[in-house]
């Protein structure tokens, strides 16, 4: 699979530069990288939330000031079953991922706005070449367009008619409200 760009004229198209991949290009690179990359197995949604969640009080000053307790004492490393060499391991790996994570949300996000970038422009041609062509097809020589012009006027429509969001449904039967606790006079 070639990573460049066929050569075109067409605006808004990318010229013939070899150092420049394609989407396809950078799917099959980034899917080759996936398989090259050990323990990579993606969390459901409820595991990540859980996981964040305990986690949430193991800053990572206090996680590596915890460490650091083995450091100080082989007895704390021993207690525990983990070499103080194998989690220093552990720790620089996970900085370097955590660098690394980082920078591929940073490409996702450049890859994103350019791609919107593109949306928009597509967008503004469709929308000139809707407004061109309504205004053509008001002659019957250029009746040719008309089922087109109707088609994105639907397509339009019905875009704009989205469905409104359905008012939830009280419950089946209503849970009582709890009686007053009962007084006691005072003497």
């Amino acid at each position: 699979m070639s990573n460049t760009v066929p050569v075109s004229n067409t605006p808004g198209t990318t010229s013939a530069d070899p150092s420049k991949l394609t989407p396809e290009a950078i799917t099959e690179q980034l899917r080759s990288m996936r398989s090259q990359i050990d323990q990579v197995q993606p969390l459901s949604d409820k595991e990540r939330r859980q996981l964040k969640q305990r986690l949430r009080s193991q800053t990572r000053p206090v996680v590596e000031a915890s460490i650091n307790v083995m450091g100080v004492l082989t007895n704390v490393s021993q207690a525990i079953g983990q070499p103080i060499e194998e989690v220093r391991q552990v720790q620089t790996e996970t900085f370097a991922w955590d660098a690394a994570a980082e920078e591929a949300r940073a490409f996702a996000k450049a890859i994103e706005g350019v791609n919107l970038i593109r949306r928009q422009r597509l967008a503004l041609i469709g929308t000139q070449a809707y407004t061109i062509g309504t205004s053509l097809a008001k002659d019957p020589a250029n009746g040719v367009l008309l089922a087109h012009v109707e088609e994105v006027k639907k397509l339009k429509s019905m875009s704009r008619h989205k469905k409104a969001p359905q008012a939830p449904q009280p419950p089946a039967s209503p849970t009582p409200a709890p009686a007053p606790a009962p007084t006691t006079p005072k003497a």
